[in-house]
């Protein structure tokens, strides 16, 4: 149970037993088996079991004038009793503090020990105090009671606590104050602690000091310079504070500082003190650069520089970008050198020290150490690349720069360290020495012959490169030889031939190869040869076919030959390089001369065409020469002409004139197109031909009158007129489209027939006939027309065509029975042939039977059933 609430328990326990009444105030008191016995209004006991709780709604319970009491019974042991009583009291005396638990009605030399003051004593089993109490004189006092009881010993502790009272005013440890401010400090870090003392209980409010800051002296260069935490009372500079600070400006500050316990409520106890502050200089500052040469030989840690911080204790430490323990602090702020530096890798480093507090906070602005690493000649130069390749014309002059090497070196370009010498090291092949040469101090590579004319086609060169130390490194430069074309190219012979070649020689014959030689490099541009006819060659029968490889030419034949046209030939040819020729000129040495002789051979007649097309109108007379067919002999011998696919013979051909003639009159209603081939031969060898087409087209004449097509007797028209009923009337004319193309059908000229009946046209060869009023009588009628071609004059066809006209029912079939049409068989008469047929076809079979009997006579032994001749009746 907590201590307050026993304390407040006492009280009210010790104004039940002075008083016999318990007056609560604030408190909700619960007492659990809770006996009281009052005994002659004289003695009263009090028996709590097992404990006594108290609780209160509101504020803390004051103790001022009260006792508190605790007890408790545990397991049957003596009670403990523990009481709280508040310090300097100023009632009557004895001070009756609690009724002591436990006593017996009667019991016998009861003592109190552990008071050496005789402060304490009982009566009436009653503890009393004869005096006030000060807790800060003693806070708390140990009581034995002892009695006899039954004979017996029996004892009990007793623990008064004495309750603090306000009564202490907190004063500061030094009157006056001392601290000192360095230059520099950043805020709200605290450069001194003011102290003060309150005598009160340290455990309450009557000890909680808080500290504030009442002046500063002088308010220069700002009125708010210094901050003085209220709890801890460290002092520090505020923002304004650490911004403006200056020694010169001003170099002294006094504060008014005051303490308050309470926790610095308006009752609070306080008391004021006075701290001055010297500002001082500092010698935190960014220690001057240093210059560390490369690779040092050590031994390391090698100390470079040193920093302080003048003030209170701190805290170095390094930031940048360095390689962890490359630069270490130690305690007192001398900054090492861990290990070598290499200035390739970084030349400078910018190092930011920082002083901290013991805690970890920043006491002030980093400052900055920066060290430049110095060169150290350990690095050789290098070139970019291992291989270089370059060439060289073969025609170069001395002097000529054909390319430039540039080493490169690491070390400080600011130093003689990176200064670079080249040298030529050596030359693959060897020979002819000194073709090359390379300059000290900018490695251009130059031509040092006075010609390149002559030598190897490819060169390696080693070139080196030096520093002041000595330290090298090299590459390789392969330089080719570029050729150039100084060289025409040339044939071996100024004539070639003559070559014979036969007339029937054909397309693609190759007649010879020749090839012109070039001293420049094999394969090259300047090697390659362009080949041309110059003369010679006018009708293009020959073409050149290069090989890219060999530089080798071809003559090929690209026409047809015909010796009794051109029966030999002189060619120009010349060769030349695609490429210009940079010295010399192109002599008679690059032509050449050759000829051709073409061999007679006998040639087979050529027809003036491949396929001959003839038109001839139809009908024409037979016997007219429709065409002429025209051929020649290369070597003028006679030529016979034959047809051939002329099956019907409908035509024929002179055999020597060539002339196509008909025999019979043509009807291009039979066959509009006929086909044959003609043949021509070699009067002198008939295994020398040739042969063409012949076409013969046989052109319309309009001998054929358009006839109507179809049967319509069995159609009929309805009466009264139906809307769009008609009889569709078709018609044919035989001639070609130019003149049966479009048929013209009209009705006769007739009052009568054009007002019961109408044509109308659909197409060429189609027309709807219909009623041309709404009622004609149902009968059969002849509707006279004629059917008209498109030719110039025209043919014409007059039809009187027989039309059933009848009544008919809703869906257009005719009611009445169609009248016989004139000349129309009659039922009877169809019976009549259909009899006469079978009865002829009777006659013949019997004849046949009679004929068969006769010719083969049944033999012997047969039935003679066979003999008996079949008779048949009709």
């Amino acid at each position: 149970m907590h201590m307050q609430a026993w304390n407040c328990f006492g009280d009210l326990l010790t104004s039940f037993v002075m008083t016999g009444n318990i007056a609560v105030k604030g408190f909700r008191v619960q007492l659990k088996k809770l006996n009281i016995n009052l005994l002659e209004g004289r003695r009263r006991s009090l028996t709590l079991r097992p404990f006594v709780s108290l609780f209160r709604s509101g504020e803390d319970c004051k103790t001022e004038d009260k006792l508190v009491l605790s007890l408790a019974r545990l397991h049957g042991e003596a009670a403990h009793l523990k009481i709280g009583v508040p310090e300097n009291y100023d009632g009557i005396f004895p001070w009756y503090l609690t009724k002591l638990p436990d006593l017996p009605l009667t019991y016998a030399d009861l003592t109190v020990s552990g008071d050496d003051e005789g402060i304490f004593g009982v009566e009436s089993g009653f503890l009393y105090a004869l005096k006030p109490l000060d807790r800060e004189k003693q806070p708390s006092y140990s009581l034995h009671v002892s009695f006899m009881a039954s004979m017996h010993p029996q004892n009990f502790n007793v623990e008064v606590c004495v309750i603090d009272k306000n009564d202490n005013v907190p004063v500061f440890l030094e009157e006056s104050m001392r601290g000192s401010v360095q230059l520099g400090l950043l805020k709200a870090i605290p450069f001194m602690q003011v102290e003060a003392l309150d005598r009160d209980d340290r455990n309450t409010a009557h000890a909680d000091l808080r500290f504030s800051l009442l002046d500063q002296t002088p308010r220069i260069p700002a009125s708010h310079m210094f901050h003085i935490d209220s709890i801890t009372g460290e002092v520090s500079l505020t923002e304004d504070g650490a911004s403006t600070l200056d020694p010169e400006m001003c170099g002294r500050y006094k504060l008014s500082v005051m303490v308050q316990d309470m926790g610095g409520k308006a009752n609070a106890f306080f008391s004021t003190g006075t701290v001055l502050v010297e500002v001082t200089g500092n010698t935190w500052a960014s220690p001057d650069p240093v210059r560390l040469q490369e690779n040092l030989p050590g031994p390391y840690p090698i100390p470079i520089s040193q920093v302080k911080w003048s003030g209170s204790p701190v805290e170095y430490s390094l930031e940048g970008e360095f390689p962890e323990m490359l630069f270490t602090i130690s305690r007192e702020g001398v900054i090492y050198l861990n290990a070598p530096l290499d200035r390739e890798t970084q030349d400078q480093f910018h190092i930011s020290i920082v002083a901290e507090r013991p805690d970890g906070r920043e006491i002030a602005k980093p400052v900055e150490l920066r060290v430049m690493v110095g060169d150290a000649n350990d690095n050789r130069p290098t070139f970019p690349q291992m291989q270089y390749h370059t060439v060289v014309k073969e025609l170069a002059t001395k002097g000529t720069e054909i390319l430039t090497v540039q080493a490169a070196d690491n070390d400080d370009p600011k130093t003689d360290n990176v200064r670079i010498f080249y040298r030529l090291a050596g030359q693959v092949p060897e020979n002819p020495r000194n073709l090359f040469r390379v300059d000290r101090d900018s490695g251009v590579i130059t031509v040092q012959a006075d010609s390149m004319e002559g030598t190897a086609p490819q060169y390696t060169l080693t070139i080196t490169a030096e520093d002041a130390k000595g330290l090298n490194s090299s590459c390789t430069v392969i330089v080719k030889v570029l050729d150039e074309n100084n060289n025409p190219p040339v044939f071996s012979q100024h004539e070639y031939g003559p070559f014979h070649l036969a007339e029937d020689a054909p397309v693609g014959a190759t007649v010879t190869a020749v090839a012109a030689w070039d001293a420049d490099e094999w394969g090259g541009d300047s090697w390659v040869v362009d080949y041309r006819l110059e003369s010679g060659n006018e009708e293009e029968v020959f073409t050149l076919v290069t090989d890219r490889q060999t530089n080798e030419v071809s003559l090929v034949l690209d026409k047809v030959l015909d010796f009794e046209r051109e029966n030999e030939y002189i060619l120009v040819l010349s060769a030349q390089n695609p490429v210009a020729l940079v010295r010399g000129r192109y002599g008679p040495a690059s032509t050449s001369t050759v000829s051709i002789f073409i061999d007679d051979i006998n040639e087979g007649p050529v027809l003036s065409q491949s396929h001959y097309e003839v038109t001839v109108r139809e009908g024409e007379e037979p016997g007219r020469v429709i065409a002429t067919i025209r051929g020649y002999d290369p070597d003028s011998h006679p030529i016979r002409y034959s047809l051939r696919g002329d099956t019907k013979k409908y035509f024929s051909i002179g055999k020597y004139s060539g002339e196509l003639k008909t025999v019979q009159a043509l009807d291009r209603e039979e066959n509009s197109t006929y086909t044959m081939e003609v043949v021509a031969e070699d009067g002198r060898n008939s295994s020398l031909s040739a042969s063409a087409l012949v076409t013969v087209h046989i052109l319309d004449v309009n001998d054929n009158s358009p006839v109507l097509v179809g049967d319509y007797s069995w159609k009929y028209l309805c009466t009264p007129r139906w809307e769009d009923q008609a009889l569709v009337l078709a018609s044919r004319d035989s001639d070609g489209p130019q003149h049966g193309g479009r048929l013209n059908f009209s009705l006769r000229s007739d009052p009568i027939v054009r007002r019961n009946w109408k044509l109308t046209p659909i197409n060429d060869t189609h027309t709807n006939l219909s009623l041309n009023i709404a009622y004609l009588p149902p009968d059969v009628y002849t509707v006279p027309f004629t059917i008209s071609d498109s030719s110039s004059p025209p043919r014409s066809t007059f039809i009187n065509l027989p039309v059933t006209v009848c009544t008919c029912n809703v869906r257009g079939n005719c009611r009445t029975a169609a009248k016989q049409l004139a000349g129309m068989p009659t039922i009877q008469s169809t019976l009549g042939i259909l009899l006469g047929t079978l009865g002829v076809i009777g006659i013949i079979l019997i004849v046949v039977f009679v004929r068969l009997s006769y010719q083969n006579p049944p033999p012997s032994g047969k039935a003679n059933q066979e003999r008996v001749p079949l008779k048949m009746s009709l």
